[in-house]
């Protein structure tokens, strides 16, 4: 019966509005070299209107990602950089003077964060109380509380960024609010090429054309689509790894237990289904961790747990793109040129990874991927190994 209203429902909306997540994210990294994941984590917040917190280094481009996604969308967007001393003012406006000798109390909100439907705020923990009690209430009920008057605002999804994870106790609120988390790298060293020629083509201005490639309406049509994903399949799989994680030292609130599913449905929208299936539940790596070492080591109690093999696949997709891409450098480096060792180094450690993952699944499909892969991978570290003369 639930099968039947479900196809119904995909006839009502077509096949069309589905398919935009996926080409919203595609458009989303195009600038960009290794943010795929970033990029994902962002379409992943928008769907469900939960709020992001990417943890790195500045010049990983995490505004730029947020900036570009409010463009696509066409959308109101706020950034800031937040110190200590960052007055309410700064972030939410100015009081309104003219109503103040009137006796009313009243702010200009006016390109501020409570006008924005995306907002970016860099180094987020940076926030003092004042700012962090109005952040606190608008994060969780979309209110600003100021004064005597409640703000309704029409944010979507705060992008949040820090160079650090949280050790105070009186930020642990604000933490547990940002639903999702991610830990952003520099790109690694066999991609700097690719990322001089993007960046190249940012600076001449190739993407400045950002034009819109969904309306703000369809975006909240597929908002209201993830409650209805049918959740029904991969429950007892997630009550399964709430008690893994747990035994494993990663303790989830139950705001982010709760709040799981709806990040497993907007998975399934983005994957343009209106059914969870179990490789859903690897969003859980964005979601579960809460210190550096739980960043480290949840992908691989997922991969253990979950053995999906879609998932196996999509990585080893990723594997063989990467592959691809040190392929096209080792061509073009010469005999003993420094970079072969550390590419020699990446490719081991790529073989091993998919030596790993050939003992995860029996499915013909990923022995036939594995096979090929290894076989380029060990061609790769032949001609590596010769051109540093070992």
């Amino acid at each position: 019966m639930i099968e039947g209203i479900k196809q119904v429902s995909m006839m009502a909306i077509g096949n069309d509005l589905l398919k935009k997540p996926r080409l919203f994210y595609d458009k989303l990294r195009e600038p960009f070299v290794g943010r795929d994941e970033e990029a994902l984590t962002i379409v992943l917040a928008l769907l469900s209107g939960e709020h992001l917190i990417i943890i790195g280094e500045p010049g990983t481009a995490k505004s730029a990602l947020a900036r570009r996604a409010a463009r696509l969308l066409n959308v109101r967007f706020f950034k800031y950089l937040l110190t200590r001393f960052t007055e309410p003012s700064e972030l939410f406006g100015p009081l309104d003077i003219n109503a103040l000798r009137k006796g009313i109390y009243k702010r200009i909100t006016t390109s501020k964060l409570p006008d924005a439907e995306i907002a970016f705020l860099d180094e987020i923990f940076n926030a003092n109380s004042a700012v962090l009690n109005s952040l606190l209430s608008i994060l969780q009920e979309r209110l600003l509380y100021d004064g005597y008057s409640e703000i309704r605002v029409p944010l979507w999804s705060l992008v949040s960024a820090s160079n650090r994870i949280p050790d105070e106790p009186e930020l642990d609120a604000l933490y547990d609010r940002l639903l999702y988390r991610h830990i952003v790298k520099p790109v690694s060293e066999e991609f700097w090429g690719e990322l001089l020629d993007r960046a190249w083509s940012i600076e001449k201005g190739d993407f400045e054309d950002v034009k819109p490639v969904m309306s703000s309406n369809d975006f909240l049509e597929l908002n209201k689509l993830v409650f209805q994903v049918d959740l029904t399949d991969i429950k007892q799989s997630l009550l399964r790894l709430f008690a893994i994680l747990e035994d494993s030292g990663m303790h989830l609130t139950d705001r982010r237990k709760s709040k799981a599913l709806k990040a497993i449905a907007a998975h399934a929208i983005f994957e343009g289904r209106l059914k969870a299936k179990v490789e859903d539940l690897f969003v859980l790596k964005y979601i579960a961790p809460s210190d550096a070492e739980d960043f480290d080591k949840i992908t691989n109690i997922l991969l253990e747990e979950l053995r999906t093999p879609e998932k196996i696949l999509v990585e080893l997709g990723e594997i063989e793109r990467n592959t691809e891409t040190i392929g096209r450098e080792v061509e073009k480096l010469k005999s003993f040129d420094p970079k072969l060792v550390e590419i020699y180094r990446s490719l081991k450690t790529a073989r091993r990874r998919v030596a790993m993952i050939s003992r995860m699944s029996d499915d013909p499909r990923i022995a036939d991927k594995v096979d090929s892969l290894i076989n380029r991978i060990d061609n790769l570290l032949d001609e590596v190994t010769s051109k540093l003369g070992m």
